[in-house]
């Protein structure tokens, strides 16, 4: 499937870096909150995009965010990004085998180019996953709230547990997955604001217009509309 991006495509991929850089000039911080939320934007909206090169830019950003989640103590925020490190390593491998490359070319530019046929989960499947989620989310928070020093254990488990959901749906290119993104990055932004980390807000902030985005984008790569 071969898609070509527009100008709104290229254009909310520069707006979504200038907001990093906006944030970390309005309100300082650790340089690697920069470089993370820069990674972290060019990750995702290359997702969004059904484009391979997302996994690329996501190990960069999975080990600069897993360094920022030390340094908050957000345990299950570390976790989760040994998961998806080695998600990223699968996702590659599933995402190539289903993408239909343009012959045999090396050329980047077709590659980037060739899109990723995705898929639609069942309603009654999605609510499943979700209940489920939720009910483990609680039981992972009241276990880093009693035997961690988790400094925000219910929410740390509310975006790990349904984030681990997510990546699994995403490498297996179903186009649900960002609705288990939207709620995760709504609650993320509440984590980083009240750390003061205005970089990873700000981040958080606009993966969450890119759910829209990414839905919106995932539908028309649907093999089945």
């Amino acid at each position: 499937m071969n898609q070509r991006l527009t100008w709104f495509d290229h254009s909310f991929l520069v707006i979504g870096l200038l907001t990093q850089v906006v944030a970390y000039i309005w309100m300082p911080g650790h340089i690697i909150s920069l470089v993370s939320g820069l990674l972290g934007i060019c990750s995702v909206i290359l997702g969004s995009q059904g484009n391979i090169l997302t996994f690329l830019f996501g190990f960069g950003q999975i080990i600069t965010y897993t360094y920022l989640c030390y340094m908050e103590r957000f345990y299950g925020g570390i976790a989760l990004n040994i998961f998806y490190f080695i998600s990223q390593i699968y996702g590659i491998y599933i995402w190539h085998k289903r993408i239909v490359l343009i012959g045999k070319t090396s050329n980047l530019q077709e590659e980037v180019q060739t899109a990723l046929p995705t898929r639609r989960l069942e309603t009654k499947t999605l609510a499943f996953i979700t209940l489920l989620s939720v009910l483990v989310s609680l039981l992972v928070g009241y276990l880093l709230k009693h035997y961690t020093n988790d400094t925000q254990p219910y929410l740390d488990a509310f975006t790990t547990i349904p984030a681990i959901v997510a990546q699994v749906l995403m490498v297996l290119a179903y186009r649900e997955q960002w609705y288990l993104w939207l709620a995760i990055d709504l609650i993320y932004v509440g984590m980083w604001l009240q750390a003061g980390n205005y970089c990873m807000v700000m981040q958080y902030a606009f993966w969450c217009i890119n759910c829209i985005y990414g839905y919106w984008k995932w539908t028309k790569l649907s093999e089945t509309h």
